[in-house]
């Protein structure tokens, strides 16, 4: 089985079933596939081969869907590239994965324009829209949407032939480097159904469902709500993002929406709303949360604001998409911990020698699953450092690079990255703990902390906090608290309050790299 059978099957079952709703529009399932076979037909004259790399460089739209099932029909590799991306970075990942074709918007032809020449590789770009530059700036083949997809008929609506089987690559999905450059990640077929299947049957979704996401398809937690609903017959109300969280509310609501999606970003927010009221949202089964764990006092105030809404505290990396869940059962006899793995998923943890260590002590979490990618493209070293032998023999297990622990019942609990773990007085502190103490304030609606340098304590621990709306609190009322929670080693040196929401990755998660960037005296 491949990747597009997910569409290409629930139109075959529910041939006018909505499918996406995308920009106050309605797809049927029939429409998305019939559009998508020509897109596909399209690529293929243009002269994209099996395996070839099509980059989509486009907001949240049923074209950036159509262009993901297109590039798979007919055997390529799509990547799915942040819009907000800038040019210098777009060009190194095109160069990177030597991508054949850019799919983009007239919105950002100032931006593809700037790189088009850079690119080597690059035959042809896609534009949709119609204001567009009547002097293209390269010699690059511009193709327009509208006219390509309206013009053929016929032929261009059969499937492609099939040329591709599951373990050939399906995406690479770019994500941050410790060097500051981007790294492929590597997605087959398989490893992206294995995945799309387990948490499916964990979320128990069904064709019943209507899924409400904000997140970009560039992040891989985005990318699933598509994939997942496509997989089971059901529907997807794409959002671009969560810039107005009162119109989204309204479509929680109108669209009688069974599933949400979110990360902590978001519920920092939803909890300064005002006028959110308990209940509301009676059709929402369920919200889910990954990208970085909900400190218990979020997850308390959302429990008050969606009572009969099941929430789901999850963990993973792109490197194999999802890893574990709590079950919302447990959610308050263990609201730290990220649960247990998924279905057809093995975790164990180990220390630096590589051995597997009991209940309550911290080492890396190692993965074993069909869903562990292929490695990093073209980066065999890294891929070296990230899957090595695993316990059966010629086997390869996922090395997360994240500090976990058990309990006596095997729930797990994360405590850091590896490399975020401060060292200060000769201790080392998770920022997590520190995390979860100030976020136990009602009054903090984000927070963050990092270790900066210190001649006398190696690194001296700094919280970046954000208060909530209207509130009071000092840097004294803070160090208080945390005097009255954490041991002396563990108390921040340094306070420093922001006006605005921290700085976030394209994954939604607290840019820790860029808040580090102050040294020393913490300013």
């Amino acid at each position: 089985m491949q990747l597009e059978e997910f569409l290409e099957q629930s139109a075959l079952r529910l041939p006018q079933k909505v499918a996406l709703v995308s920009e106050g529009k309605r797809y049927t399932y029939a429409d998305l596939d019939q559009l998508s076979n020509r897109l596909a037909q399209v690529l293929m004259m243009e002269g994209v081969r099996r395996g070839d790399r099509v980059a989509i460089f486009l907001e949240n739209s049923a074209e950036a869907v159509i262009s993901i099932f297109a590039v798979l029909k007919m055997g390529g590799v799509f990547l799915v590239i942040n819009p907000s991306t800038k040019a210098d970075k777009l060009a190194y990942i095109l160069n990177d994965c030597r991508a054949v074709a850019i799919i983009s918007h007239t919105k950002m032809e100032p931006v593809v324009s700037a790189i088009e020449s850079q690119v080597n590789s690059l035959s042809f770009t896609i534009l949709i829209g119609s204001e567009r530059s009547e002097t293209p700036t390269s010699h690059i083949k511009r193709l327009d949407w509208g006219k390509i997809l309206t013009a053929l008929t016929g032929i261009a609506d059969q499937r492609p032939i099939k040329n591709a089987i599951n373990i050939d690559l399906a995406t690479i999905i770019y994500t941050s480097g410790s060097t500051g450059f981007p790294k492929g990640v590597m997605m087959t077929h398989l490893n992206m159904i294995t995945a799309a299947t387990s948490i499916t049957q964990y979320l128990e979704n069904t064709a019943d469902d209507i899924i409400l996401s904000v997140l970009p398809l560039s992040f891989d937690y985005g990318l699933y709500q598509v994939l997942m609903a496509f997989k089971i017959g059901a529907t997807v109300i794409l959002e671009k993002s969560f810039a107005y969280p009162i119109v989204i509310l309204e479509k929680l609501s109108e669209e009688r929406v069974t599933g949400f999606p979110i990360v902590p970003t978001m519920v920092a927010i939803l909890l300064q709303m005002k006028g959110l009221t308990p209940g509301r949202f009676p059709k929402l089964r369920y919200m889910t949360n990954t990208a970085a764990a909900l400190p218990p006092a979020h997850i308390r105030r959302l429990r008050e604001l969606f009572p009969t809404t099941r929430i789901y505290s999850m963990y993973g990396l792109t490197e194999c998409k999802r890893v574990a869940y709590l079950h919302p059962d447990q959610l308050d006899k263990r609201p730290t911990s990220v649960g247990k793995a998924i279905p057809n998923t093995e975790v164990y943890i180990v220390n630096d020698r590589g051995e597997r260590v009991a209940p309550g002590e911290i080492g890396e979490l190692v993965i074993r699953g069909a869903h562990v990618m292929k490695g990093y493209w073209e980066r065999p070293e890294d891929t070296d450092r990230a899957l090595k032998p695993g316990p059966l023999p010629g086997e390869k297990v996922l090395y997360s690079g994240d500090l976990f622990k058990t309990d006596e019942e095997g729930y797990l609990y994360f405590i850091g990255r590896k490399d975020d773990i401060i060292k200060t007085r000769g201790e080392k502190v998770s920022p997590k703990e520190i995390e979860a103490v100030v976020y136990s304030l009602p009054q903090v609606a984000e927070v963050a902390i990092i270790g900066v340098e210190d001649p006398v304590l190696g690194q001296a621990i700094k919280a970046v906090i954000v208060l909530s709306k209207d509130a009071v609190v000092t840097e004294q009322d803070i160090l208080r608290h945390c005097r009255a929670n954490l041991e002396d080693f563990m108390i921040p040196k340094f306070i420093e309050f922001r006006e605005a929401l921290l700085p976030k990755t394209g994954t939604g998660k607290i840019s820790k790299r860029e808040l580090s960037i102050a040294k020393g005296k913490g300013e």
